[in-house]
Parts: structure tokens; sequence; C-alpha cells
């Protein structure tokens, strides 16, 4: 039942990233497209100025057209670039570490989550601040591991500040922050949300295994189960956990730089 779980909980996170990377490739896509829908257009009109020998005219449609298709290029080499990553990411085997950029790494995790809440709830909207230290060191850590601990964190605090929302109304403000630091050899990633916060009664048990709070069929309740022993098992770091119910929560992760 328990391998079943870490199945379900591990595709889940999957489903999550899917959509994430299919919004991030959708809008280079979306520029290939019209770019090239408007290039055939032009490319009747400078068909038409031919006709007509109105060279000047050819000239700077020619010169439209070599500018679109640098666009199409460019957009075209950004879609590469994010499905070579995705494969990069995918490549490396679970346990596989290495010196990695966190700062880099929880960046793009938290867009790849906004994106996949925002594919399934169009109406979702909240404000992400993000602030790196840019003296960051790398960490020797197993980079698809701990992109699966970020996208399970950011998914609670978006799922948290959803049902904030819920009950607050429009003024409400949802906000996001992910900070990262270095402190004492380790990596300190902190992400802070105004959501709905966690009741102190169950603070305890959030991290044990098939306990959710979420309703029936929304979570398995392996997450932060799974990303407790990733960050504190394999990587011999920590999991700080800080709320106030109905004000927020802040998880806080340390890392060993040579896990």
């Amino acid at each position: 039942a328990e391998y079943m779980g870490i199945q379900s909980e591990k595709m889940a996170s999957l489903g999550e990233l899917t959509a994430g990377i299919a919004h991030e490739i959708q809008n280079p896509l979306n520029f290939v497209n019209n770019f090239s829908e408007v290039t055939a257009e032009l490319a009747e009109e400078l068909e038409s100025e031919l006709e007509r020998d109105d060279k000047e005219e050819a000239k700077a449609i020619v010169s439209d057209i070599r500018q679109n298709l640098a666009k199409i290029t460019h957009h075209g080499k950004r879609a590469d670039s994010i499905v070579k990553g995705m494969l990069e990411h995918s490549r490396t085997s679970a346990g596989h570490k290495e010196p990695t950029d966190l700062n880099k790494l929880a960046g793009e995790y938290l867009q790849l989550a906004y994106h996949g809440v925002r594919a399934k709830n169009k109406d979702f909207n909240a404000r992400l601040v993000t602030d790196f230290d840019e003296q960051l060191p790398k960490a020797n850590v197993a980079p698809q591991e701990i992109g699966r601990v970020l996208i399970n964190l950011f998914n609670n605090a978006f799922y948290a500040i959803g049902e904030r929302q819920k009950k607050a109304g429009k003024d409400f403000e949802a906000l996001l922050k992910l900070t990262t630091g270095f402190d004492h050899n380790q990596v300190k990633l902190t992400i802070k949300d105004n959501g709905s916060g966690i009741p102190d009664t169950i603070r305890d048990k959030i991290m044990q295994p098939f306990f959710t709070t979420k309703p029936t069929g929304q979570g398995t309740g392996l997450g932060l189960s799974l990303s407790y022993d990733i960050v504190v098992k394999t990587h011999g770091g920590k999991i700080e956990v800080q709320s106030v119910p109905g004000e927020g929560s802040e998880f806080i992760l340390f890392l060993p730089l040579n896990a």
C-alpha cells in the first residue's frame, strides 16, 4: 500500500510538472505559429509587389520577412532549450548527486509549479517574490529529488493561498516569497506564503506518511513525508516549519553543501 501511495504521489507531482512544462513550451510555440502566419502573408504581398515591379516595396517586405524568421528561430530555440533542460532532469538518476545551482533550480520549479496550478485554475493568481543570494555556492544534491520537494512545497503553498483566497474576498493579495541564503555551510531555502496556515494541533503530524488535510482525492498524504525523507535521510538536511493559522506558513530547508 505504501509503495502504491508513493507511486501515486510521484505521478501527482509529475502531473503538476507536466502542466507547468506544457505552459512554458506553449509561449514560444505561440510566437512561432504567429510569426509563421504573418510571414506567409508577407510572402503573398511580396509576390504582388514583384508582379508590379515595385522593387523598393519588395525590399522592405524581404527585410520584414528576415526579421520574422529571426524571431521564429529565437523562439524555436527557446522551446528546444526547455525540452533539453527537462530531459537532463529526467536523465539524472533519482539518487545521483551533482553540484547544483539552487537559485536556478528553485526559480525554475517555482515557475513550473505556478503555471501548473494556473493550468488547472485560470482564476488563481499570486504575486511571486524571489530574494536570491547571488553568492550562493553550488550544493552537491540530487536535483531531480530536490525538484520534487520544491514542487510539493510550492503546490502546498498555492493550495493554502487558494483556501484563504476563498474566504478573504477580492481585496486579499496572494503572496509567495522564495528566499535563498547560506548559513553554517548549509544552503537555506525559505518558502513563505500568506495562505490559510497550519493549525497548531496538526503541525507535528504533517510530515507523517498518509496524513493529509486536503479533501479526498486531492492529496495522498505522502508529499511532505517523501519531502522529509529526501531532505533529511537522503541529503542529511532538515526541514523547519513555522505557521500562524489564518496568516500563512514558512517552510525552511537546510541542505548541507556536500550532502
